[in-house]
């Protein structure tokens, strides 16, 4: 999940995302001024960070993941990463062979709650600042929480032989503290370079596709999590795609349909994100709009 794509999710979506900020590891173009402070949290944080139904949410995604890759984890186990060249649209996988079974997570609310950076922006009013965010990664080690179910399906995972990878956003120049916030929050062990991946090992910035074969290459990926969709591919993000087009992409009828639930599972995020891009008509098309006005004709 990015950043760099929250701060445009902020300016067009929710009016309460603009205290909540974009998506971690990847630097936006200057500082946001803080606004005066809130009196609550934005509702978008409140029901990630605080509300039960997020939690819930979160437990029985994990849960499917854990039975998902568990029970595909055999002899016959089919990579869920998707090729060189390939595209949600049209999809081809790696090879698995004799290579260790593993899944894949993003981090940052993905198995990571990022509460102590969340609340700086929601208590100060602040927009997405990356040198306040580099501080973060640097420092805000002991103040994160595990996603609700996460503890539990990792553990189960590895208790199966199924080696749990990291693959973020966050800076490889902060690769031990990042290894130290997962462990922090009971999700560990992660190490830099076999099971914790980051934008900075590649030439290819926030993109994760680079870095999804190189896993690949070394693992038999049978399962996939994240909350943003270019946690499974980077064509989920390219810039040229309108929301229209990239609902599209993922959904009802697309070819990445029977990938949900089915190898790729997606967290709740409504905090920041490309998920947050959208106007008017884009969200609600004219031929689908109703009011009271209307009806009374």
């Amino acid at each position: 999940m990015t950043r760099l794509l929250a701060a445009l999710g902020c300016a067009l979506a929710l009016a309460s995302c603009a205290a909540a900020g974009g998506n971690a590891g990847v630097g936006s173009s200057g500082q946001e001024s803080a606004a005066a402070a809130p009196a609550l949290p934005p509702e978008t944080m409140r029901w990630l960070y605080g509300s039960g139904e997020a939690a819930a949410l979160s437990i029985q995604t994990f849960r499917n993941i854990a039975e998902f890759a568990i029970a595909h984890k055999g002899r016959d186990a089919r990579s869920v990463i998707l090729a060189t060249g390939a595209t949600p649209d049209a999809p081809s996988f790696t090879t698995c062979g004799d290579k260790p079974r593993a899944v894949v997570f993003d981090v940052d609310e993905t198995v990571l709650l990022n509460l102590g950076y969340e609340y700086w922006q929601a208590s100060t009013g602040s927009g997405f600042d990356s040198a306040v965010w580099d501080a973060w990664e640097r420092t805000g080690t002991q103040a994160v929480a595990p996603v609700p179910g996460a503890v539990t399906a990792l553990r189960n995972m590895r208790a199966a032989g199924i080696v749990v990878v990291f693959n973020t956003n966050r800076q490889s120049t902060s690769a031990a503290e990042t290894a130290a916030a997962i462990a922090h929050a009971g999700l560990g062990p992660a190490v830099h370079g076999e099971t914790l991946f980051l934008a900075g090992d590649d030439a290819m910035g926030s993109a994760k596709d680079g870095r999804r074969a190189t896993i690949a290459a070394r693992y038999c990926v049978v399962a996939m999590g994240g909350d943003n969709l270019g946690d499974f591919s980077d064509r989920f993000n390219d810039s040229n795609l309108t929301p229209a087009a990239r609902r599209t992409l993922a959904g009802s009828g697309a070819s990445a349909q029977q990938l949900w639930g089915n190898g790729w599972f997606v967290l709740p995020n409504p905090v920041y994100g490309a998920s947050l891009k959208g106007n008017f008509d884009s969200v609600f098309p004219p031929e689908m709009r109703w009011t009271p006005d209307a009806a009374a004709r």
